[in-house]
C-alpha cells in the first residue's frame, strides 16, 4: 500500500498489485498445458521450440532446468511434491529476466547467466540518455565474459571488426577540470574496453612523463602508473587484445619517447605485440593477438608542432552544455562548410598533415626496440586531400582519426571511399573537443562507414556497455561492410534499400519500479503515469520511434500495444526501448531503458532488463515484450 499526501487533511492511498498474465500468456499457457491446469517439463519444451524458438536439441535439457528453478523460487515445499508449473509461476517464469532474456544466454557454474550479445557497440549502454529520437542508447548489460559465448569468426584482421573504444579514458570527469587516474582505465578494462587512450605530455621538470588532457587543468597521473595498471587488468573481462592509443607530446623531448619505450618493454615484457617486419600489409587477428598489447600512435617524425588552442572561455560559452543535446546534431542537418571545433586532439585537426614512412628498415629484431619500433598500428594520414586521405595502400594499413564533424563532411561527400578504406585500414572517431561536460556522439554514422573504433567518452554519468559477441570487446562487421562486388563496388550508407526484414514488437506490461525507487519518486501525489518509447537506431531509412499509451496511476502498468518496423538493413539495426513517467507540468521523467540488435533478438515472449541512467542493470523494474521477425 502506497499513501500519496494531497493535503494537510488527508491522503490518497494506492495498492501496488501484481497485474494478471497478458491475454497471450493465458493463451499460450492453455494451448500447450492441453487445457489442464499444470504444465510440465515436456509441455514447457514444446513451447520453448514452437513458440520460443529455441533449439530442439536443447530445449527439454532447458524446459527441466526452468520448472526445477521456478519451483524451488516459488514452492519450497511443493518442489518435492510436483513438478510441473501453474499459469502463476508460468508467467513468473516469462517475466523473469534471468530465466528468459530477449537475447541468448548461458548457465555458468554457479548458476550465475551470461548474455551473448550481438551489437554494434556493444554498445552500446550509449551514454547521456534521454527522450531525444537523435539518442539511441546502446545498453548490452553482462558482467561475465565466457570464451564459449565467443560466436563470431576471430581469425578475421582486426580491420573486419568493431572495437569496443575509449576517448580520453584516464579521465575521471568533465574534460576540462576533473582528475587523471589509472582508476577509469581499470574500470573501463572490467567493462571490456579494448582500446585505451593515454595523452601523454612531459612533466614540469621534463625528466618524466605524465598523463593529462593538455591545455585544460586536468590534474596529471604518471604514465607508468596507467601502464602498470592496465598489464594488470587487461585480460580481466577479455582475453583478446588491448590497444593503447598514445596521444602523443612529446616531440620536442625525444629522450623521453625512448624512456616511454622502456617504460612499455619492461611493463608489458612478452605481453608487448612487436611487429616483426617494418610495416603490415594486413593487421593480424584478434585470435592472433589473445593476450597481447598493441600500441598505436603517430611514429615520431609524423608529429607536427601543436597548435595554440584559443581562449577556452569563449569556447566554453558556445557550448550547450545540457543533456537535451547529447548526440549533437543530426547528420542530415550538419552541413559540409561546418568547421571542425576540436583543435585539442593533434592527431586528427587537420586533414592534410603529412604521412611519412618512418620506420627504420635496417633495425634488427634482436636489437633493443626503440619507440617507432614498437608502433603496431601506425596512424597518419598522406598529404593531399580526401582521396589521398583515404587511399588504400596495398603494402601498408594504418589507422586514421577523424572528429564526429570531420566524419560527418567526410561521409556526406566521400561515404564509400570511407567503406571501402575501413575494409582494410582502422578509422577511429572521436567526440568534437566542445563537448567539455563528456558527453558523445551518435554513433551509427561511424557504425555505418565500417569505423572500427567508435571512441567513447567513458566518464559520463552514463557509461557504455559493449558487451557483443561474449563480451570479448571484438564484434565482426557485418558482411554488407566487407563485401566488394563488380567494378570494386562497396556498400553505400546513403543508398536507399529495399526492406529485407520485418520486425514485429507488442509491449505486453512492466513491473518493478516499486522495488527500485521510492513510492514518490516519480510523482509526490499519485502513482506514476509509464508510457513505453520503441524504435530502430541504425540506417537512416530505418530510424523511428513510436511509443505506447500513458497509463495513468499504475506501478504495474499493462499496455498491449503492438508495433511493427520494416528494415533495410537489419544487420545494422538495434531496437530502442525506454520507459518514460509522464509529467504533466514538467519533463517526463526517465524509468529506464535498453538497447538490443535486432540481429541477436530471441523470438517468442520475453521478459526485458532495464537499465538505469548510468546504465547499471535495475534490480527489478522490466518489460514484458513479444518479438517476431518476418
Amino acid at each position: 500500500m502506497g499513501s500519496y499526501r494531497i493535503c494537510v487533511c488527508f491522503t490518497r492511498k494506492f495498492r501496488v498489485t501484481e497485474a494478471d498474465p497478458p491475454p497471450d500468456v493465458k493463451e499460450a499457457f492453455g494451448k500447450y498445458a492441453e487445457g489442464g491446469t499444470h504444465m510440465t517439463a515436456e509441455q514447457l519444451r514444446r513451447f520453448l521450440v514452437e513458440v520460443q524458438g529455441e533449439l530442439e536439441n536443447d530445449a527439454a535439457a532447458t524446459a527441466e532446468s526452468i520448472v526445477q528453478q521456478i519451483l524451488q523460487k516459488r514452492h519450497h515445499i511443493a518442489k518435492f511434491t510436483r513438478h510441473a508449473l501453474t499459469l502463476e509461476d508460468f508467467h513468473h517464469y516469462l517475466f523473469s529476466a534471468d530465466l528468459n532474456p530477449p537475447i541468448n544466454f548461458k548457465f555458468d557454474t554457479t548458476n550465475k547467466y551470461i548474455w551473448k550479445i550481438w551489437s554494434l557497440f556493444s554498445v552500446f549502454d550509449l551514454i547521456n540518455f534521454h527522450t531525444s529520437i537523435s539518442n539511441p542508447e546502446i545498453l548490452l548489460c553482462t558482467e561475465i565474459f565466457s570464451p564459449d559465448l565467443v560466436h563470431h569468426d576471430m581469425n578475421a584482421p582486426l580491420s573486419h571488426y568493431f572495437i569496443y573504444t575509449g576517448h580520453n579514458s584516464y579521465l575521471t570527469g568533465n574534460q576540462l577540470t576533473s582528475d587523471c587516474s589509472d582508476v577509469p582505465v581499470i574500470k573501463a578494462l572490467k567493462k571490456g574496453v579494448r582500446v585505451i587512450e593515454l595523452d601523454i605530455w612531459p612533466n614540469s621538470t621534463k625528466d618524466d612523463v605524465h598523463v593529462l588532457h593538455g591545455r585544460t587543468v586536468t590534474t596529471p597521473v604518471e604514465l607508468i602508473r596507467c601502464l602498470k595498471s592496465i598489464r594488470d587488468h587487461a585480460f580481466s573481462a577479455s582475453p583478446y587484445p588491448v590497444v593503447i592509443t598514445l596521444e602523443d607530446h612529446l616531440t620536442q623531448t625525444p629522450d623521453l619517447q625512448a624512456k616511454v619505450a622502456q617504460m612499455l618493454t619492461q611493463t608489458f615484457g612478452k605481453m608487448l605485440f612487436v611487429p616483426e617486419s617494418d610495416c603490415l600489409k594486413e593487421f593480424p587477428s584478434p585470435d592472433e593477438l589473445r593476450h597481447r598489447i598493441i600500441i598505436s600512435t603517430k611514429p615520431p617524425k609524423e608529429y607536427l608542432e601543436a597548435q595554440i588552442v584559443g581562449d577556452s572561455s569563449n569556447n566554453l560559452q558556445k557550448v550547450k552544455d545540457s543533456d537535451e543535446d547529447v548526440w549533437g546534431q543530426e547528420p542530415s542537418i550538419l552541413t559540409a562548410t561546418q568547421e571542425d571545433n576540436d583543435k585539442n586532439d593533434s592527431e586528427t585537426s587537420d586533414l592534410n598533415s603529412t604521412y611519412e614512412d618512418d620506420y627504420d628498415s635496417d633495425l634488427k629484431v634482436h636489437q633493443p626496440p626503440v619507440y617507432k619500433r614498437l608502433i603496431a598500428i601506425p596512424s597518419g594520414k598522406p598529404k593531399g586531400g580526401i582521396k589521398e586521405v583515404l587511399k588504400v595502400e596495398p603494402a601498408k594499413v594504418r589507422r586514421l582519426s577523424l572528429s564526429e564533424q570531420a566524419l560527418e563532411k567526410t561521409a556526406e561527400s566521400h561515404g564509400i571511399d570511407v567503406v571501402r578504406f575501413t575494409q582494410k585500414n582502422i578509422l577511429r572517431v572521436y567526440p568534437k573537443g566542445t563537448r567539455f561536460n563528456s558527453s558523445n556522439y551518435k554513433p551509427q554514422i561511424g557504425w555505418l562507414h565500417g569505423a572500427q573504433m567508435v571512441a567513447f567518452n567513458m566518464q559520463a554519468s552514463f557509461k557504455i556497455v559493449m558487451k557483443a559477441n561474449g563480451g570479448c570487446g571484438y564484434v565482426k562487421k557485418p558482411d554488407i561492410l566487407m563485401n566488394v562486388g563488380p567494378n570494386n563496388q562497396v556498400f553505400d550508407p546513403k543508398a536507399k534499400y529495399p526492406v529485407k526484414k520485418t520486425l514485429k514488437v507488442k509491449v505486453y506490461m512492466g513491473d518493478g519500479w516499486h522495488l527500485d525507487f521510492k513510492q514518490t519518486h516519480f510523482d509526490l501525489y499519485s502513482p506514476p503515469d509509464f508510457y513505453t518509447r520503441v524504435g530502430i537506431a541504425g540506417a537512416p531509412e530505418d530510424e523511428v520511434m513510436k511509443k505506447t499509451k500513458k497509463k495513468e496511476d499504475n506501478w504495474t502498468p499493462v499496455w498491449n500495444e503492438e508495433f511493427t518496423f520494416p528494415l533495410t538493413v537489419p544487420e545494422l539495426a538495434l531496437l530502442r526501448i525506454e520507459v518514460h513517467e509522464y509529467d504533466m507540468s514538467e519533463k517526463d521523467d526517465f524509468a529506464g531503458q535498453t538497447c538490443l540488435p535486432v540481429s541477436e533478438l530471441r523470438s517468442g515472449i520475453r521478459a526485458i532488463p532495464l537499465c538505469d541512467r548510468k546504465g547499471e542493470k535495475l534490480n527489478s523494474a522490466r518489460l514484458l515484450m513479444r518479438f517476431e521477425i518476418l
